[in-house]
């Protein structure tokens, strides 16, 4: 193995004295023109443009307007269910009307004939 290999498996498992490498070198490498300008590309790679940025924004608002597009849709639907659901409520509530409406006009004549037949039992037996 040689010197350097041993050197950078040494620098691998020591992070402190990896750190103090980077404090000695740093100092030597932002005062080298060319060393400096390599770090400058090699950051200027990796930077967003304004034009990325454009197309992000572009691509965000296409991607917000389907969003919205597909809440609408939804919301369409909610109101046609709930719709749909109001009316079928509304023909219960009438159904459950005739029901009464029936069930009061079958029951009230017997209901009178009951009242009649203990009022006369009573006039009977007090007579």
């Amino acid at each position: 193995m040689s010197f350097v290999e041993k050197l950078i498996k040494e620098l691998e498992a020591d992070e402190g004295a990896r750190k103090r490498l980077a404090r000695l070198l740093v100092v030597d490498v932002v005062s080298e023109p060319e060393a400096r300008l390599a770090i400058v590309n090699a950051i200027l790679r990796e930077v967003a443009t304004k034009s990325d940025l454009d197309t992000l924004r572009k691509e965000f608002k296409d991607d917000i307007e389907v969003l919205r597009k597909e809440f609408r849709d939804e919301i369409r639907r909610l109101d046609s269910r709930i719709s749909s659901l109001e009316q079928r409520v509304a023909r219960l509530e009438g159904s459950i009307s005739l029901f009464i409406k029936l069930f009061i006009g079958f029951n009230l004549p017997l209901l009178v004939s009951v009242i009649a037949a203990l009022v006369m039992l009573v006039i009977k037996m007090f007579s």
